[in-house]
């Protein structure tokens, strides 16, 4: 609904955009956090730090499936190294913003005309479309800047009342 990146086809431009609402709302909700703050588990809800690496690393496993490549062992590492205590804002912030603007080149040079064809996800091999998996690589983003926004809520109300 804003009217911009005309330029790009209607399903890459519908997760460009929800790529760009998850950047917008985790620096509105997360931008004041402390480190302390990040990695806090509030009545042991994932922290934050979990949540924004969570973002920016699924970011990069899906766009790999989408783009009909499997993981990499670097990839597979990554994903164990989510829940790591200790994470930095500086850190934190910098892998997002990387893997969102990497993410936005990568969806951009997705052809459309393969919206149809088959893909296949994770270690069972979940059958899916292009298409599908562009749309749940949005949706996926967008439930989990959903539980960031709750998680801050819950800490700011634990930690700062």
């Amino acid at each position: 609904m804003r009217g911009t990146l005309a330029d790009v086809p209607t399903v890459q431009r519908a997760v460009l955009h929800a790529l760009e609402l998850a950047r917008e709302d985790l620096t509105r909700w997360c931008g004041t956090l402390t480190d302390q703050e990040l990695n806090a588990t509030p009545f042991g809800i994932a922290p934050v730090a979990f949540q924004l690496r969570h973002i920016a690393r699924s970011l990069d496993r899906l766009l790999t499936y989408a783009e009909g490549k499997q993981l990499s062992a670097e990839q597979l590492s990554t994903l164990r190294a989510e829940s790591d205590p200790g994470a930095t804002r500086g850190e934190l912030f910098a892998e997002l913003g990387s893997a969102l603007d990497c993410a936005a080149t990568r969806v951009r040079a997705l052809d459309p005309l393969h919206l149809g064809q088959m893909r296949l996800v994770g270690r069972k091999q979940s059958p899916t479309t292009l298409g599908g998996l562009l749309v749940h690589i949005a949706d996926h983003a967008q439930r989990h800047v959903g539980e960031v926004i709750i998680s801050v809520k819950i800490l700011v109300a634990q930690i700062r009342p």
